[in-house]
């Protein structure tokens, strides 16, 4: 239990020095780190199909991050700070925060076993679906539409990019 508390320091302290540091690609990469973070969390929860999922998304948007960033540091269009975004992003940072505590003392106590739903699949797996394996019966009869879901997913973040590193079409910046 402890390594999670040690990973989201490291996550808040990430977030943190994203929104301080000046260099946009630190601040991108510092954003990474976040979401590596994140995907720990995951896999340290036991969820290793949302860490991979994470950890896909986390790359393709770190990519198209760079990508963005570097062609904005290129152009010299970087317009600054402005007081009214800042005071924007920390009311949405508020926002988080309360619905973030809501949220979470809702929740059971950490490790109180309220697993109703998936002691009726592993009991009624079998029957019905009829499948000899309850983990693929799970996966494809009960949360098909997860599944399908998380697969989109992954296609999309593929197509991202392929997108994004196309050379096709793109010109130098000396070409017309």
């Amino acid at each position: 239990m402890i390594e999670l508390y040690i990973v989201m320091a490291l996550m808040i302290a990430g977030a943190l020095a994203a929104v301080e540091m000046r260099n946009l690609l630190s601040a991108v990469i510092a954003v990474g780190v976040v979401g590596l973070g994140l995907s720990i969390v995951f896999l340290l929860l036991k969820a290793p199909e949302i860490a991979l999922t994470q950890l896909v998304v986390e790359i393709v948007a770190v990519i198209i991050l760079i990508r963005a960033t570097l062609t904005l540091e290129d152009s010299g269009e970087w317009l600054g700070s402005r007081p009214l975004g800042s005071l924007l992003g920390a009311l949405f940072a508020a926002l988080t925060v309360w619905v973030g505590i809501v949220a979470f003392k809702s929740l059971p106590a950490f490790g109180d076993p309220l697993m109703l739903v998936s002691q009726r699949y592993l009991a009624d797996a079998a029957a019905d679906t009829g499948a000899a394996n309850i983990v693929a019966a799970i996966i494809l009869d009960y949360r098909a539409y997860d599944t399908l879901g998380e697969a989109t997913v992954l296609f999309t973040a593929v197509v991202g990019v392929l997108t994004v590193m196309r050379r096709k079409g793109v010109k130098d910046h000396g070409e017309k």
